[in-house]
């Protein structure tokens, strides 16, 4: 079934999915930010509105489409991150505007550069109404990217978001030359942490270990096309956060991420080292060599995993 979809946000990744849909047979429309006009308009007799902007913007359009958003009308979220000042997800700052409309998250190894040259991936579709999401499920499967389903939108945008901390800390492992063995062992414990709020924002553990978990830190931690990994490289590299920034001339969610992470850490009581060695490599306060020195001199401990 041929779908009516409008994409709001189209950077990298929204535009991306706009071709994908596009060469699927699907009628999409797009709004940005630089297009200078209202996405109200765009509303009107909809499918599915795919949301596609970076976190920072979210709680803005939000508030802007709250008050005309169609009682029935899908929204799917396709950000990745969590907003430091709320301390909430994407989907999350939806809902305290959108309480009841239908919403989905999609996540997953999708780098937008390789979707965009039509290189196949997967990835996963997640929401509370298993019927809803069995449908578009269906109806957004296509031959560049195969869709699985989740009933755990939470846990898999919990999983999604520190995943590109960890891309931040194996961008760095890289830029230091530490080898296989260190990424490997990074990683790992990597996970362990995303575990930890997956788990202590209500999300399920299993989600850690799906495509917009393991997948994505795979994907990310390993690949030149990732932001986040780039940015590892170049505070590797002795550059400051912002240079980094300015020389990726993209929004990094990493950064934001960690300090989430920091705040949530602070409030929950967990124990996230890896996040609280990134942020403050990238807020100066020690070196790349440092932080890895930090996390080698750590006590010892049992090895726990979620």
């Amino acid at each position: 079934m041929s779908l009516q979809i409008a994409v709001l946000g189209r950077g990298a990744w929204g535009g991306t999915l706009q071709g994908l849909w596009q060469r699927q047979g699907h009628r999409v429309c797009s709004w940005s930010r630089r297009d200078g006009v209202s996405p109200v308009p765009l509303l009107a007799d909809q499918d599915l509105v795919a949301v596609a902007v970076a976190m920072s913007g979210i709680e803005e359009l939000a508030a802007r489409l709250a008050p005309h958003w169609p009682a029935d009308l899908p929204l799917l979220s396709c950000s990745k991150g969590i907003d430091p000042e709320r301390l909430a997800t994407a989907s999350q700052l939806w809902r305290r505007h959108l309480p009841t409309a239908p919403l989905l998250v999609l996540s997953g190894p999708n780098l937008a550069t390789e979707l965009a040259q039509g290189l196949p991936a997967a990835s996963v579709l997640a929401g509370d109404d298993p019927l809803l999401t069995g449908r578009l499920q269906q109806e957004l499967n296509g031959q560049g990217l195969r869709l699985y389903r989740s009933d755990d939108p939470v846990g898999v945008e919990a999983a999604a978001a520190l995943k590109n901390v960890m891309a931040v800390a194996a961008g760095i492992c890289d830029g230091l030359g530490l080898g296989a063995n260190a990424k490997a062992s990074l990683l790992c414990r990597g996970l362990a942490e995303m575990g930890v709020v997956v788990s202590g924002l209500g999300g399920k553990p299993a989600s850690l270990y799906g495509l917009a978990g393991l997948g994505d830190l795979l994907a990310t931690a390993n690949s030149s096309l990732s932001r986040n990994y780039r940015c590892g490289l170049l505070l590797a590299d002795g550059l400051t956060e912002q240079q980094a920034l300015l020389r990726i001339g993209c929004t990094v969610e990493g950064a934001r991420t960690a300090r989430a992470a920091r705040a949530l850490a602070e409030t929950q009581g967990w124990n996230l080292p890896i996040c609280a060695q990134v942020l403050q490599v990238l807020e100066g306060e020690v070196s790349p060599q440092q932080a890895v020195q930090a996390l080698m001199q750590r006590d010892l401990k049992p090895e726990l995993v979620p």
